[in-house]
């Protein structure tokens, strides 16, 4: 009988932002096909003890361990070791020595990892299929990273990270039977890069639950207040977010409110950091943290902004703001792999002029919003349904439906 581990870097549950979305909808994906062993991580106690309680009961077997290694001693291991950061931020002996006796009982034929940090704890031999869902190519964005910021050392260790990473990622695809990525482009990109072809590089989308993000649901209100509503939806801790909020609030927003003085703009999200936060002080501007539901401020947004400068694989954050039949206003990174049509499903606008004019028109003609939100869902609902986006994982792992 086929059993299935399920390495996932984050422990999926509750699926509360990008990776854990995707790991969740893919784990009960996986839960249909066979019995599922999961071993993973998380970043605090709470985490961890929220996922123990909901998927114990899903679960064949469970493990998950909290990291705990610093950046500064994840860097320090890595330059001794000459491996990757990303790989000592998620190493844990535990979790190691857990995932060798369970497969050293023979039961699992199938293996699934999420996330190429997971990697390193597949099995140097295994006799049944390896899936590799490395969802983005995390060697990319830190050559961006290091395009972007020149300053040391931090210049340095992002083109320290690229190459390591690259090497990594491309070792690991070799390895395996498939990888996957949550877009054709991040597919394409990593063929490129590897030099790997299409029969074991995939590309497997993300989907959006349409009954959970559903305007015509009651939610709570949200954003009540005098004057038209920009909403960013986001994990607040994570780079490229904090870069496109102070983009947005720095330069997008004033050229906004010269023409909508009362325009006001919400970020919304976990984990702010205290630069984040300081941008609350400002007019018109909301800091919330962490909020219970982020569907109340989508549907209480007159336009969802994604201004995102780097922008990896297929944004959630897009998927759920169209799902709600909101207008959106992206930047042409954050709509790539995106399956809808500028113009008709949302606007894409690159420039702080040109994000600032779109938004504008949608606050000036709600007609003309409301119009391109209802196009939006009807595209979330034809395209994106969960079930159809990890279809393809029955053939990848030869197991029946």
């Amino acid at each position: 009988m086929a059993e299935i581990l399920f390495l996932v870097h984050r422990a999926p549950w509750p699926p509360d932002r990008g990776d854990r979305i995707r790991s969740w909808h893919m784990f009960e994906a996986l839960a249909k096909l066979a019995p599922v062993h999961v071993a993973a991580l998380a970043d605090n106690a709470a985490d961890a003890a929220a996922a123990r309680a909901k998927m114990a009961p899903l679960c064949k077997s469970l493990a998950i361990e909290v990291r705990g290694v610093s950046r500064l001693s994840a860097l320090a291991r890595a330059v001794l070791g000459g491996g990757p950061v990303s790989n000592q931020l998620f190493r844990n002996a535990a979790l190691a020595e857990h995932i060798d006796a369970l497969l050293a009982l023979g039961t699992v034929t199938h293996i699934v990892a999420f996330s190429g940090q997971m990697a390193q704890y597949l099995p140097a031999r295994f006799d049944g299929p390896v899936i590799m869902d490395f969802v983005d190519v995390d060697s990319a964005k830190f050559a961006t990273y290091a395009e972007q910021d020149k300053r040391q050392p931090l210049n340095w260790v992002h083109t320290r990270e690229a190459k390591k990473l690259e090497a990594f990622e491309a070792d690991v695809a070799r390895k395996v039977d498939a990888s996957l990525f949550v877009s054709e482009a991040e597919a394409a990109l990593f063929r490129e890069r590897s030099g790997l072809g299409g029969d074991i590089v995939f590309a497997v989308e993300n989907g959006i639950d349409t009954d959970r993000f559903d305007p015509a649901l009651e939610l709570d209100t949200a954003g009540e207040g005098e004057g038209p509503l920009a909403v960013f939806t986001g994990q607040m801790d994570y780079r490229p977010n904090i870069d496109a909020v102070h983009w947005f609030v720095a330069d997008i927003f004033p050229l906004i409110r010269k023409s909508h003085p009362a325009a006001r703009f919400a970020i919304v999200g976990r984990a702010p950091t205290e630069e984040v936060r300081a941008l609350g002080a400002l007019p018109g501007v909301t800091v919330t943290g962490e909020v219970p539901d982020v569907r109340p401020w989508l549907a209480a947004a007159d336009a969802v902004v994604a201004p995102l400068l780097l922008a990896r694989g297929v944004q959630n954050k897009l998927l759920e703001a169209m799902a709600m039949a909101r207008p959106v206003v992206a930047s042409a990174a954050a709509a790539t792999g995106i399956d809808a049509v500028p113009g008709d499903h949302l606007l894409v606008a690159d420039s702080a002029e040109a994000m600032a004019t779109s938004v504008a028109r949608l606050f000036d003609d709600r007609d003309a919003a409301a119009a391109m939100g209802k196009a939006a869902r009807e595209r979330m609902i034809a395209r994106y349904g969960w079930d159809a986006r990890l279809a393809p994982l029955v053939g990848l792992l030869g197991l029946d439906a």
